[in-house]
């Protein structure tokens, strides 16, 4: 019911149902760390909404790319506060509802705010705990309770 669309390099993997299955028999942890994972995107989806629904653009915008740079983070350990968003602001405008225009203007403001700075395609956050109350944001996977997934098998 969804469509996707890669804005990088992407490998993607049909994984059959009956697979998926076995897997959730076999390796019970996983399939909780699965579950995990859909229910963090989830809450993470309806604060979008709301974002989207109630957020000003320039909260939008400080939600998305301190959104970016934490999934930069994930991928990388050694990211900080400076990445590249790896988006348009044309995407950035279709992901927050604005208008590319409108998302210029936004940079612009949070530039002159000192929230950010930008150059030569990368982004840098300078002042995170202002952008997040800007924002309204709330980090779903820092700090996430793990315990009650089962312990992994013992090899």
């Amino acid at each position: 019911p969804e469509t996707l669309m890669a804005l990088t390099e992407s490998t993607v993997a049909i994984i059959d149902r009956a697979q998926i299955a076995a897997l959730i028999v076999d390796h019970p942890r996983i399939a909780g760390l699965l579950l995990v994972r859909d229910q963090i995107e989830r809450v993470a989806l309806t604060d979008r909404m709301a974002n989207l629904g109630r957020g000003s653009a320039k909260a939008r915008i400080c939600a998305l790319l301190i959104g970016l740079r934490n999934r930069h983070r994930r991928l990388d350990a050694s990211v900080q506060d400076s990445f590249s968003p790896c988006l348009t602001q044309e995407q950035i405008g279709d992901a927050t509802g604005l208008t590319a225009v409108h998302v210029n203007r936004m940079l612009r403001a949070l530039e002159d705010e000192r929230l950010i700075a930008r150059a030569s395609g990368r982004v840098t956050i300078l002042d995170e705990r202002m952008m997040r109350r800007v924002a309204n944001y709330v980090d779903r996977i820092t700090g996430i309770d793990l315990s009650w997934v089962p312990a992994p098998a013992e090899a």
